[in-house]
C-alpha cells in the first residue's frame, strides 16, 4: 500500500467498523438470552409455583471414631425417632492410600462397620454388620430400610445375592428371605436386563416366588405389614411379601404386566416405551394414599401403581441420561397430602423436586462436585419427619449429607444450583 495512505485509512476505518459493529451484535445477543432467561425465571414465579427450599449442613455428621471411612454409601433410611442410618460397601470400595491402616502402613484408616446410625446431631449411635452365622450376607449391600417395629432391612447387587436380610437395631438377625446364589445357571454368559445387570453366568427369575435377582430397595407398609421389593438389578418386578414370614404374595412388572426376563436392547429414548422394567428397578415406595412408586432408572421414568400392582401413570425425566438414568431414589414431602417427590439423579448429581399430583419438575438442587451441597454420585435420598433430607454417594462419593429444610417459597428458577448456606 505504499504510496496511497488515503485508501489504507479508509480500509483501516472500515474494519473499525466491521469490528464494532460485530461486537455490537455479540453484546445484544448476549442481552436479549439473559432476558429470556430472565423471563423464564419470572415466568415460573409468576405461574404462582411453590416448592421447597434447603440448604446443606456442612458440619453433619460428626466425625467418625477409630479412624473409620466409609465407602461407596449405597443407601439411607430414617427411623421413627428421626436416627439415620446408612449401609456402605467398606473395604472393597476403598481405594489403596484409603486403607494404609489395614495394611499396617499407616495410622489412617480402615473401613466402618457396614450399617451406622446417627443422631439428629449427627453423633454415631450403633455400628454392625458383615457375615454372621445363620445368614448370606450380600456380596455388595445396597439399600437399607428400618421398618415400622424397628428392624432393619437390608438388600444386595452383588452377582450372586439373591436373599434379603431382617435384623434387629442391635444388628440381631431374625430372617433371611431368598437363598444366595439361586440365579447361578451353569454355563450362563451373561444376565438378563443388561448394563449393571449383566453378570456373567446369572440369569433372571422374575416370577420365582422364592427368590430375588439383585435386590436395590425394600419398603415395609406398616398397614398390611407388607415389604415392597425393589427387585432389582436382575430380576425385573416389584415384589410383594409378608413381612413376618417373607412368603411372596404378588409381584409385578411395568405396566402391571407379568414380568419377562427377555434380555432387552439398550436404552433409547426415541424407540416406544418399554413393556417392561428396562432396569435396575431401584425403587418401590409407597406414599400417603397407598400408591406406589416405582424407580425404573435406566428408563427415566417413575411409574406408579396401586398397592395391587395395577398401572396408574408414568412421567420420564431427563431422557438424555442414556447411560445410567436419571430416577434413582425417591422420598415424599412430610405434609399431610405430600406434595412434593424428590428424586436424586445420580447422573445430573442433583435432587429434582416434583410436584406429586402432575409429575412435573418444578426445580431442582446440588451439582457435581466434593465439597458439602454437591456430588458424586448421589445415589439414595431419605427424609426426617421435619422435613430435612439426607443423601447418600456411592461409586467415589461415600458419604452421607444432611440438607436442612428452609421453608417452602416461589420457584424462580429450574436449576438453584448448590444449596450453600451463605446463600439463603
Amino acid at each position: 500500500m505504499e504510496g496511497k495512505p488515503e485508501l489504507m485509512r479508509n480500509l483501516l476505518r472500515s474494519r473499525n467498523f466491521l469490528i464494532g459493529a460485530g461486537f455490537a451484535v455479540t453484546l445484544v445477543a448476549l442481552a436479549a438470552c439473559k432476558a429470556m432467561l430472565q423471563h423464564d425465571d419470572t415466568a415460573q414465579a409468576s405461574q404462582g409455583l411453590q416448592a421447597p427450599r434447603y440448604v446443606v449442613d456442612p458440619l453433619w455428621p460428626k466425625p467418625l471414631p477409630n479412624h473409620w471411612i466409609l465407602g461407596s454409601t449405597i443407601g439411607v433410611a430414617v427411623d421413627a425417632d428421626d436416627h439415620i442410618w446408612i449401609i456402605h460397601r467398606g473395604a472393597p470400595t476403598l481405594s489403596g492410600h484409603e486403607k494404609l491402616l489395614a495394611n499396617g502402613l499407616g495410622d489412617c484408616c480402615t473401613a466402618a462397620p457396614p450399617v451406622l446410625e446417627f443422631d439428629q446431631a449427627g453423633n454415631l449411635l450403633r455400628h454392625w454388620g458383615g457375615p454372621g452365622p445363620g445368614y448370606e450376607w450380600p456380596d455388595s449391600n445396597h439399600g437399607i430400610f428400618v421398618d415400622y417395629k424397628g428392624n432393619v432391612w437390608i438388600g444386595g447387587n452383588g452377582g450372586p445375592d439373591s436373599q434379603i436380610l431382617k435384623f434387629t437395631k442391635d444388628g440381631k438377625f431374625l430372617l433371611q428371605v431368598g437363598k444366595k446364589g439361586a440365579r447361578r445357571v451353569a454355563g450362563a454368559t451373561a444376565a438378563a436386563g443388561g448394563g449393571e445387570g449383566a453378570v456373567a453366568g446369572f440369569k433372571g427369575g422374575s416370577t420365582d416366588p422364592l427368590n430375588f435377582g439383585r435386590v436395590a430397595k425394600i419398603f415395609v407398609d406398616p398397614k398390611e405389614n407388607e415389604a415392597y421389593i425393589a427387585d432389582g438389578y436382575l430380576n425385573k418386578r416389584v415384589a410383594v411379601l409378608d413381612a413376618d414370614t417373607g412368603v411372596m404374595k404378588r409381584f409385578w412388572g411395568a405396566y402391571g404386566h407379568v414380568p419377562d426376563d427377555t434380555p432387552m436392547p439398550a436404552y433409547d429414548p426415541s424407540e416406544p416405551h418399554a413393556q417392561q422394567f428396562h432396569g435396575p428397578v431401584h425403587c418401590a415406595d409407597m406414599s400417603v394414599d397407598r400408591l406406589i412408586y416405582v424407580c425404573d432408572r435406566m428408563s427415566d421414568r417413575l411409574q406408579v401403581f396401586t398397592a395391587a400392582g395395577e398401572f396408574v401413570r408414568e412421567a420420564y425425566y431427563h431422557t438424555n441420561e442414556k447411560e445410567n438414568g436419571s430416577v434413582w431414589d425417591v422420598a415424599f414431602s412430610k405434609d399431610p397430602q405430600q406434595r412434593f417427590i424428590f428424586i436424586v439423579d445420580g447422573v445430573a448429581d442433583k435432587v429434582r423436586v416434583i410436584d406429586r399430583q402432575t409429575l412435573k419438575e418444578l426445580t431442582a438442587f446440588g451439582d457435581g462436585g466434593r465439597q458439602p451441597g454437591q456430588f458424586q454420585t448421589v445415589h439414595s435420598i431419605a427424609i426426617d419427619h421435619e422435613g430435612n433430607l439426607y443423601t447418600t454417594e456411592t461409586y467415589e462419593g461415600k458419604r452421607v449429607q444432611r440438607f436442612l429444610l428452609k421453608g417452602v417459597g416461589p420457584v424462580t428458577t429450574m436449576d438453584q444450583g448448590v444449596p450453600w448456606p451463605a446463600a439463603h
